[in-house]
C-alpha cells in the first residue's frame, strides 16, 4: 500500500482528494507538517485560489522546498488545478509570482474569447502521448474542470493531455515522476479516480 500526503497549506479540495486516493487503496492524509510528509511514498500539491497567495503560504510554511526536495529525490509528485500551475515558472496572475520552477513555462489567462471564464464543467481530454497518468483512459474522456488560467510549457515534450475552451489548453503534463493535471480528477468520476489510481500505483 502507498503512503501519499497531500500538503495542506489552505489553498485546496483536500478532504475530497483525500478520500479519493483512498478509495483507490492508498494510504492518504492531508497534512502540514514536513516531518510527517517526508514518510510518504508519494506528494500531492492540490491548489484552489490564486497563484501569488498559493506560492507565499508555501513558502511560509516551508513547504516549497520540501517539494522541491521530493522532486530532487525523485518521490512522485502530482499537482492538482493550481497545484499543476505552481509546477511551473512564473504566473502572470494579479501582481504575478514566481512558481517551484519544477516545469518550464508560465502560465496565463486562458484565451476564450465570448466564452464564460472562469472554465466550469466538463471536457474531454485528447492525449498527445503515452505517459504513466493515463494508463487505461481512453481519448477524449471528459474530466471536470474549474479554472481561469492555463499553463504553457516551455518543453513541448512535457505535454500529455489538452482540452479546449475558446484556446485549445495544456491539462496533463509528466516529466519524469513530475505530473500535473488542471483538471479536478476527485470530481471526474470514474475517469478521475482511475487517474488517481494510476498515481498510487506510480507511488507503490
Amino acid at each position: 500500500m502507498s503512503r501519499i500526503a497531500i500538503l495542506n497549506y489552505g489553498m485546496g479540495n483536500l478532504r475530497s482528494v483525500e478520500k479519493a486516493l483512498q478509495r483507490t487503496g492508498a494510504e492518504a492524509r492531508v497534512t502540514s507538517d514536513v516531518a510527517e510528509a517526508q514518510r510518504a511514498d508519494g506528494i500531492v500539491l492540490p491548489g484552489v485560489g490564486a497563484f501569488p497567495k498559493a506560492m507565499g503560504r508555501l513558502r511560509e510554511l516551508g513547504l516549497d522546498e520540501f517539494v522541491l526536495q521530493c522532486a530532487a529525490e525523485g518521490r512522485p509528485l502530482l499537482g492538482i488545478c493550481l497545484g499543476m500551475q505552481l509546477l511551473f515558472e512564473s504566473s502572470t496572475e494579479r501582481e504575478g509570482a514566481e512558481g517551484l520552477g519544477l516545469l518550464s513555462g508560465e502560465v496565463t489567462g486562458l484565451r476564450a474569447p465570448g466564452l464564460t471564464v472562469p472554465h466550469i464543467g466538463w471536457e474531454p481530454v485528447r492525449w498527445e502521448r503515452e505517459s504513466r497518468c493515463r494508463s487505461g483512459l481512453n481519448d477524449e474522456v471528459p474530466f471536470y474542470f474549474v479554472h481561469s488560467f492555463a499553463v504553457h510549457p516551455a518543453d513541448e515534450e512535457d505535454v500529455v493531455g489538452t482540452a479546449q475552451w475558446g484556446e485549445r489548453f495544456v491539462c496533463v503534463v509528466e516529466r519524469g515522476r513530475i505530473a500535473g493535471v488542471q483538471f479536478h480528477p476527485e470530481k471526474s468520476s470514474a475517469a478521475g479516480m482511475r487517474l488517481l489510481a494510476n498515481f498510487a500505483e506510480a507511488c507503490a
